[in-house]
């Protein structure tokens, strides 16, 4: 079923990092084309997209006909393997429109990209924005990429956090979602002590594996507005959230934690932090939002061209862009490919930030 078509570049101990075209019919293709186009990028990482040859040329071409359009990498230097489909699904593929085709392509590409990353071909994993209702019209039933990562895997352990650096003051914004892709009407319901100790495991365990803090600042959103005002404004606070968070002090005295915050007033030092207010005192390292978007209403606020989806408690590193498929401007040359490039260096970093673990773990163990 797959093709592999390499070009052999001399890119010996950089992170090996799989780059999934996503849903072909969308802008995952032209966005990586600009993002591969800088030497940022391509003489520093070795990148193998994941997809189909042709269409990525063919891609390439129709945006060549684009006037005033930014470099794209040509196809034929790059390292593609090309996942092999069927005639008729790859005739069924039109640019701007999500279909089953679509989103049969984009499966097949995750799946191929996992697989050899599991058995070690790659140490990381950056995927292209797909449609949930493409993979729905496939014959998929997954909320998105997220969890066909941890199943394939065999995780059940894993986390949605988003990263950002800020342009302004070069500040990291880090922010976990306790809850991702439900209704808000089943958010209340789906919190536990559980769940949230869970999350902030996630969290706690990638802020020192992945970004070196050993005592970390975490901030921790309420549920409900001014976090419940003492049970005035919803019981969860009072019920639980705020005893289970004294117990998770007292488990975790090398952190500090703060909340629960009001959501409303939580994203103010962040946003202080982001955009390089001079009064700011110590924002904290990481964020948990208790649900989608609480989280990322400010953080696409912030960083909506910057920001990096990466999916902790995996065996290897996934980052993505935070964006989607963008159906309504595919093909037109004007997608911005800068939370593509941030998806890139991201994994690239968390790449090398846990193989000099791995290695200062070796040399104790073999004292």
């Amino acid at each position: 079923m797959y093709q592999d078509n390499l070009v052999n570049l001399d890119k010996e101990n950089l992170p090996r990092l799989a780059l999934t075209v996503g849903d072909p019919a969308g802008i995952g293709t032209e966005v990586i084309l600009k993002a591969l186009a800088d030497p940022e990028i391509s003489k520093k990482y070795d990148v193998t997209v994941i997809g189909n040859r042709d269409l990525v040329a063919q891609t390439y071409h129709n945006l060549n006909l684009t006037e005033n359009l930014p470099p794209l990498a040509n196809p034929d230097r790059l390292s593609i393997i090309d996942v092999q489909l069927n005639e008729e699904i790859k005739r069924e593929i039109i640019p701007g429109i999500g279909n089953a085709a679509s989103g049969a392509a984009s499966f097949a590409y995750m799946e191929y990209a996992i697989a050899k990353t599991l058995a070690g071909n790659f140490d990381g994993i950056v995927t292209g924005p797909i449609a949930k209702s493409a993979w729905k019209a496939a014959g998929y039933n997954y909320p998105g990429q997220t969890e066909l990562l941890a199943e394939k895997s065999g995780v059940n352990r894993f986390g949605m956090l988003f990263v950002a650096r800020s342009p302004h003051t070069n500040w990291i914004l880090r922010a976990i979602l306790a809850t991702t892709h439900i209704p808000l009407s089943q958010v209340a319901d789906t919190l536990t002590p559980q769940l949230l100790t869970q999350k902030l495991d996630l969290l706690v365990e990638c802020l020192e594996k992945d970004f070196g803090i050993k005592k970390a600042r975490i901030a921790i959103a309420g549920l409900n507005p001014h976090s419940g005002e003492q049970g005035q404004l919803g019981r969860e606070e009072q019920d639980w959230l705020i005893p289970w968070l004294e117990q998770e002090r007292q488990n975790r005295p090398q952190l500090q934690l703060d909340g629960p915050i009001p959501p409303d007033t939580m994203w103010v030092k962040p946003g202080q932090a982001w955009y390089g207010n001079s009064h700011i005192q110590n924002p904290a390292d990481g964020y948990l939002a208790l649900y989608h978007d609480q989280g990322l209403i400010p953080v696409k606020l912030m960083a909506f061209d910057r920001a990096v989806n990466t999916t902790i408690g995996l065996p290897f590193v996934r980052t993505s862009p935070d964006h989607g498929t963008a159906f309504d401007i595919a093909g037109k040359g004007i997608a911005d490919a800068t939370s593509m490039k941030a998806a890139i260096h991201l994994a690239a970093e968390l790449v090398n930030q846990r193989l000099a673990v791995n290695t200062v773990r070796l040399r104790q163990e073999t004292r």
